[in-house]
């Protein structure tokens, strides 16, 4: 192994590499799924280029963070699909059109209900996910919101002041009349958090009912007008340096990054 003060931790190594966020990789590490060098890694240790890793007897190619190029999927999810890789019911999954990869693995970025469809973003850069889904990023997300029921001015007032949601204060930065007419409008919403039914739940805290949802945008990112729903784009390296910018981060060879393909369909 290399020399202690050289090279990084493994849990940002395996991070940046896909498998995950760093706070996963620690819990990976502590339950024996991670070696380095052939031995059995613990929390502390650190790998350099040379260094050998092995994930569920899988081995990391290549560790230095110049050699690992991130790829970030925008998918256009539909309703009635579900954002865990495996479901006991047989329910269809967000990862079953993804395209296969060899090393690492897709990691989501946040998740969509059920019932919910839009913008949902995919990479193989576990840190970048792990930031664009943390709080201290600021990173606000915007949906489409169709209501049924009558919304007042004071209503939104509330929604955007602040509701106590299961001990957590739920608000909206801004709300927004987008169309419709009578008791079925549509109304265009702001958060920071992506908390779980957050959207829904401040809906029906005033006593209306949300009809459809879906996500519009993910910090700068916004789903194009040409990816239908089902379909996937693969986002080029003008949009990957925002992205990583957005994020708090350096993006990763912003000079040389390959270019990639503009869009990308799903299998299947």
């Amino acid at each position: 192994m290399t020399d202690e003060v050289q090279g990084e931790k493994v849990q940002k190594v395996l991070a940046r590499a896909g498998f995950g966020s760093r706070r996963e990789m620690e819990a990976w590490i502590v339950q024996g799924r991670v070696k380095l060098n052939g031995k059995i890694a613990t929390l502390g240790d650190r790998a350099g280029d040379d260094d050998s890793l092995v994930v569920d007897g899988k081995k990391v190619v290549n560790t230095s963070p110049d050699a690992i190029i991130p790829r970030v999927l925008i998918y256009n999810k539909p309703e009635n699909e579900i954002c865990s890789r495996r479901d006991p019911e047989g329910r269809p999954s967000v990862y079953d059109k993804l395209p296969a990869i060899k090393h690492g693995r897709w990691v989501a970025v946040g998740r969509l209900d059920f019932n919910t469809s839009g913008l949902l973003l995919f990479t193989t850069d576990g840190e970048l996910a792990n930031r664009l889904m943390h709080p201290s990023a600021n990173i606000d997300r915007e949906y489409a919101v169709r209501v049924m029921g009558e919304v007042t001015d004071e209503m939104i007032k509330t929604l955007i002041k602040g509701v106590m949601i299961e001990d957590h204060l739920c608000r909206f930065t801004d709300v927004r009349f987008f169309a419709g007419e009578a008791k079925n409008r549509w109304y265009h919403v702001v958060l920071m958090e992506g908390r779980n039914r957050e959207v829904r739940k401040l809906w029906e805290s005033q006593g209306v009912r949300v009809s459809r949802l879906k996500r519009v945008r993910y910090g700068p990112v916004f789903i194009p007008s040409r990816i239908k729903k089902g379909q996937i784009y693969e986002m080029k390296t003008p949009e990957l340096i925002t992205l990583y910018e957005a994020a708090g981060m350096t993006p990763p060879l912003a000079s040389s990054m390959r270019k990639v393909p503009r869009k990308t369909r799903g299998r299947g």
